[in-house]
């Protein structure tokens, strides 16, 4: 596994600093972890980029504070919803002999046959699953090999994933991950377009009911009435 170094310093800047820091291309942290004290850090912003791409969240870190080295895995990053840049990074300090629990990737690959021959519906119930292990051994992601599945209806369970050793499941073995579904009847698809059409109908009807509530409570006829549009134009006469 490669080694992933990041450097960085102690942070004195706070509150409204902070600004001033992230244009000088620095991001703003905290390292915190199993009994130590925590600190404030601040990291550059492109050394950030480039070690964050290829660690993502599962990966260990050796962050330098200082002449220190720790190990480190990025545990919480808030990023502007607009820029995409990254605002304020958490480090979480790990004991190397202590087991973790962490949410994993799951990466699918490959084709199944109920899909492709079939015109089966692939449908992912899981994106991520939870493992337990210790730090060194905490995979970055775990692949699905969906070509397992062959048949309409079959799926994929977490026990059928390819787990690395000394890693541990934290959920049910039997939770679906996965399952490729038959494809929709013509009659299916057009009851569920009349229900559709019903529901909508429905809402137009309370909205009517509720113009002509709030016609009522004003001694006036609705709006939409072509009786009170004569009216208004006899009136007008």
């Amino acid at each position: 596994m490669e080694e992933l170094k990041l450097k960085s310093t102690i942070r004195t800047e706070t509150g409204g600093k902070l600004k001033k820091l992230r244009r000088d291309a620095f991001v703003p942290a905290v390292i915190y972890g199993h009994k130590i004290k925590s600190q404030s850090l601040k990291v550059g912003y492109k050394d950030f980029e480039t070690v964050y791409k290829k660690a993502g969240e599962n990966t260990l870190i050796d962050l330098l504070v200082g002449d220190n080295s720790q190990k480190v895995l990025v545990h919480d990053l808030q990023i502007n919803p607009i820029t995409d840049k990254f605002l304020h990074i958490d480090f979480y300090q790990v004991k190397m002999d202590e087991k973790i629990s962490a949410e994993v990737p799951l990466v699918f690959v490959g084709e199944s046959e109920a899909v492709k021959n079939e015109a089966g519906v692939f449908v992912k119930n899981m994106n991520t699953i939870e493992i337990e292990s210790l730090p060194q051994d905490l995979p970055k992601e775990i692949k699905v090999d969906i070509s397992q599945i062959k048949n309409l209806e079959e799926a994929i369970h977490a026990k059928d994933l390819d787990i690395p050793e000394n890693v541990k499941l934290s959920v049910n073995e039997d939770e679906v991950v996965a399952i490729v579904l038959k494809p929709r009847t013509k009659e299916e698809l057009e009851a569920t377009e009349e229900k559709v059409e019903e529901k909508v109908e429905d809402v137009e009807g309370v909205k009517d009911k509720e113009v002509e509530g709030e016609a009522k409570e004003e001694g006036k006829e609705p709006a939409s009435s072509a009786g009170g549009e004569e009216k208004k134009s006899e009136d007008k006469k």
